[in-house]
Formats: structure tokens, sequence, C-alpha cells
């Protein structure tokens, strides 16, 4: 007879929301999955439905892409909509870069771009605030890719900080989280990014392609375990 024991228990599935037909859920999959879910993952944008609750779910990713959480698309606007359904039911619920945007956006913040046209693509400094530290050690550097950010929702607790764009991380009431920075890609996706986003590498603020995989070298493990610990924070099950 097998021994069961080295196997994760079974737990419900993970709603995950991609943004393009080739995106991929990387890290953060491969790690919800050793934590014992399975993932469900959906694109929005290719038509595909988000359910009307989450009661069958363990909770619900969103992840990035290159559109804007302002774009007056039909499926921005809906996924947007959609996210009263995680913070309704009190669901543990993560946006990463464009889906914390998104969560700002359904909580009445704004989303927009640096006044003097700053990007952060690449390998930036972040700082934990005293929330965020008592709540968990934090990498003192991340991954960006993005050229937009967002005010702090009212009654957000931002988690951590960085300089171009103040507002990094933050926690809404017990289960919305929004991170601005990217702890899901693999070296696979990052070769991948850096091939398909060379052409915004001459945008203000942002690194060549080549100090994005040096970086990696240097910080990618600190920022790995933070990921880790902060998913099993985030879809802990009593």
């Amino acid at each position: 007879m097998p021994d069961l024991s080295q196997f994760p228990p079974r737990k419900r599935p993970v709603l995950v929301v991609l943004h393009q037909e080739r995106s991929s859920p990387g890290r953060v999959g491969q790690i919800l999955e050793s934590m014992g879910h399975a993932l469900d993952i959906r694109r929005p944008v290719l038509g595909d439905p988000l359910p009307q609750t989450l009661a069958r779910h363990a909770g619900a990713v969103v992840f990035g892409g290159p559109m804007s959480a302002n774009d007056d698309e039909p499926y921005i606007r809906e996924e947007v909509d959609w996210l009263a359904v995680p913070l309704r039911e009190n669901r543990p619920f993560l946006g990463i870069c464009l889906g914390a945007q998104m969560l700002v956006r359904q909580l009445g913040g704004k989303v927009f771009g640096h006044d003097e046209g700053w990007t952060e693509i690449g390998w930036y400094p972040l700082t934990a605030t005293e929330a965020g530290a008592a709540l968990m050690p934090w990498p003192d550097m991340v991954y960006q890719f993005h050229r937009e950010g967002f005010d702090l929702p009212s009654g957000a607790t931002l988690l951590a900080t960085g300089h171009h764009y103040e507002n990094q991380a933050f926690r809404y009431a017990d289960n919305a989280w929004g991170i601005q920075f990217h702890g899901e890609l693999t070296l696979a996706m990052m070769h991948r990014w850096v091939v398909h986003g060379a052409h915004r590498f001459e945008l203000p603020g942002a690194q060549v392609g080549s100090l994005h995989l040096h970086g990696r070298l240097l910080h990618d493990a600190a920022l790995r375990l933070w990921m880790t610990a902060f998913l099993e924070r985030v879809f802990h099950e009593d």
C-alpha cells in the first residue's frame, strides 16, 4: 500500500485569472499545487466566464497583463465588477500587478501613471511598512514590470512601499491582498518577458534586459521564499 503521507492533502481549487493566451501562473501556480490545490484557470479576455460564487474555491488569484485597469474594454469592466464576489464572500483573494490595480478600482481607488512618466521594469528596492514587517519578513528587492500604480484604497492597510510608485502591497479587510510586483516568474517566463517586452526598456526608469537576468541571480531566491510564505498566509485553510 502506498505511503499517502508524501502527497499533499486534497483541497479546494484556486481560481486563477490570466489575461493573455500564452500567460502562465508560473511559480505561484507551482506553489499552490504543492500546497494541495488544483488550479481552475480562466481567461476572461478569451471569453471564459467567472464563477458567480467562490464557495467551491479556496480563493482566487488575478494576475497581471499589458492592459490597464482603466481600459474601457467590456472584460476589464466585468472583471473589476466581479471582484465584488471575493470581497462579499470574504474569500482569499490576491491581485498581482494588474490584478491589484483592478482590486483598487473595485474598492473605489484610482490607477494612474507616474507624474514624470517613470516606470518600474526590472529589479527595484522594497521597504516593508510597520504593519507589513509585523506580518512577515519581506524581500529587499522585487521584480517589477509596470508603468501604472495606484493610490491606497480607503480602509486598506499599506504593507510595503517603493520609490517611484509608493504603494507596493496592501491588505483590505481579512482576505483581500494586492501586490504591485511580480513573484511568479520562472526563469523561462523571465526570458520570455525580456524578449517580448524589450521595446519597453527605453522607457524612463526601465532597466535593460541583461539587468533583469543578472538581478534574478542576486535577488530571486529571497523573492521565491517570500512568495511561498505569502501564499501560505493568504490561502491557509482551517
